[in-house]
């Protein structure tokens, strides 16, 4: 997170929307892509993983390229 500058908060608003949104598997990675634009110019996107209720984020980075949905 510090070789891009991203915001710690950030990936934490990131991750709780993702659990608000969808499910979380324990033990599987899980991927969100977070539009922070404005702050970033790219969508970030996070890597994290969920076991024994702790959340471990595994990396996080800007898109620096667009990818059809």
């Amino acid at each position: 997170m510090r070789l891009y500058k991203i915001d710690e908060q950030d990936i934490r608003n990131a991750i709780e929307s993702a659990i608000m949104d969808k499910g979380l598997i324990e033990g599987k990675n899980q991927t969100v892509v977070y539009e922070l634009r404005k702050k970033y110019h790219y969508p970030l996107k996070i890597v994290f993983v969920v076991k024994n209720d702790n959340i471990m984020v595994i990396t996080a980075y800007p898109l620096k390229k667009e990818r059809a949905q």
